[in-house]
């Protein structure tokens, strides 16, 4: 078994997938998990690699978030869209990130990822809160990858 495997149960994965659901029925914005075992260049280029591939690039609002992880790295990188950018803080992040990462370090990956995932959502709906008209334009699904 791999090391993204591992990472997540089957259940867990599930309850993941189900907080990516609850946190965008508050927001336009699109939330997507990837997680991958390692990579080989600088964690935030790989990361802007993986948005442009899951085309999370292409929302109607630019406001697409990614949370990536790299298991076997201990690696966490989260990258909103241009759209997010130019209306948040620098820091914007740094909260959500922080609320994953102290679940990581107990060994509670998939409660980390859940209560970031939800908090990103309270974050989004601030700047992008939900309207009747909006699509789910992107799978709710956790992408995977091995390297």
């Amino acid at each position: 078994m791999s090391k993204v495997e591992e990472f997540l149960t089957a259940i867990e994965e599930t309850e993941v997938i189900d907080a990516i659901r609850k946190a965008e029925y508050q927001t336009s914005g699109e939330i997507r998990v990837h997680l991958e075992s390692h990579f080989k260049k600088e964690a935030m280029t790989h990361a802007i690699e993986i948005f442009n591939k899951l085309q999370m690039n292409n929302t109607k609002h630019s406001n697409g978030v990614l949370i990536y992880v790299a298991v076997k790295d201990h690696t966490l990188v989260i990258l909103g869209d241009e759209g997010i950018n130019k209306v948040v803080p620098d820091d914007f992040w740094e909260s959500t990130k922080n609320i994953i990462i102290s679940h990581f370090k107990k060994g509670n990956t998939k409660k980390g990822l859940v209560e970031g995932i939800l908090k990103a959502g309270e974050q989004l709906k601030k700047y992008f809160p939900y309207s009747i008209d909006d699509d789910n334009e992107l799978p709710d699904s956790i992408s995977f990858s091995e390297k």
